[in-house]
């Protein structure tokens, strides 16, 4: 334990200072003397005990004062772990096609919203260290959760989230092109976009290669990840078919990782191959941080001046 503020202590000898330098009026002689016995109840002394009493209780209050005032601290260790000087945006496609059952799950079958979910929020909950943030589309795209440290906020988002809310079209660039502009104007050493879609790019005006080629000018990574049993090279028909040709595109283009993710197992893969590109800081050092102890001193120090307050004046 320390003090913050060690040169406040100078202050201890004020009041006995002040004393010194003005010394208290001398008191006007009684034009009558009576004997202290005289009174009911008065005994000799009684007086002066009570006020060398009353004497040490505000010198214990200022002493606890100036204490507080000097800011007594002591140090701490904290599992928080500092910036890892990372930045990364989630894009996650929430069109009508994320409601299929073709995942299965502990062999009961889930939709592909529920296993992204599970998926994705274990992916965040691992990033500590890192600025993480969310980009939802569907017909339209919007932040769901800013850039922050907080993953737990993240992983509550991507819990949330729900088909529909954003239209149930397939705007891959323009979910691509929001993380983007987010990032682009960040100082990070590394920014990553994870973008996640079942479908075809349906909506948008501009082709997601060419997004993906202003990501790589701008030195913005883009991991796809192209979701769903069926795709366009080899079944062209199937009305839920990825585009998983141009999901791959994107990724070479920005220099990111492309997976093609057609069940719960690959879903798990591919979560880990990610960490591997992506790692957390998990052995990064503690964090240690001062832990400030003026409220005790200066509790108890106006504890001491409530007891002169609440003292009968003798």
């Amino acid at each position: 334990m320390n003090l913050a503020a060690p040169f406040v202590l100078i202050l201890l000898p004020l009041p006995l200072i002040l004393r010194w330098l003005w010394p208290a009026p001398e008191r006007p002689r009684p034009a009558l003397h009576v004997p202290a016995p005289v009174f009911a109840g008065a005994e000799p002394g009684q007086g002066r005990q009570a006020d060398r009493a009353g004497l040490l209780i505000a010198a214990l209050a200022w002493v606890a004062l100036v204490i507080a005032l000097a800011g007594p601290r002591i140090s701490e260790v904290s599992d928080m772990l500092p910036a890892s000087g990372r930045e990364i945006v989630l894009a996650l496609d929430l069109s009508g096609s994320m409601v299929k059952e073709d995942f299965r799950l502990d062999g009961q079958p889930i939709s592909r919203l529920e296993a992204v979910k599970r998926t994705a929020s274990a992916f965040v909950e691992a990033r500590k260290g890192d600025r993480i943030g969310l980009v939802i589309f569907g017909d339209r795209a919007y932040f769901a959760a800013p850039l922050t440290f907080d993953v737990g906020t993240v992983s509550r988002a991507i819990d949330e989230a729900q088909i529909g809310i954003s239209g149930r079209s397939t705007a891959i660039s323009d979910g691509l092109g929001l993380a983007l502009k987010r990032l682009a104007d960040s100082e990070a050493p590394s920014r990553v976009v994870v973008l996640l879609s079942d479908g075809v790019n349906t909506s948008g005006e501009v082709p997601a290669v060419s997004v993906a080629r202003l990501a790589a000018g701008k030195g913005i990574r883009v991991h796809t990840i192209a979701l769903g049993p069926d795709d366009l090279e080899s079944q062209p028909q199937s009305r839920d078919a990825v585009d998983a040709k141009t999901l791959r595109e994107v990724a070479e283009a920005s220099g990111g990782a492309s997976f093609r993710v057609r069940d719960m197992a690959d879903l798990l893969a591919m979560a880990r191959t990610l960490d591997r590109l992506e790692p957390g800081q998990s052995e990064r050092p503690p964090l240690r941080f001062w832990r400030s102890l003026w409220v005790w001193p200066a509790g108890l120090a106006a504890l001491c001046l409530l007891v002169l307050g609440l003292r009968r004046p003798r």
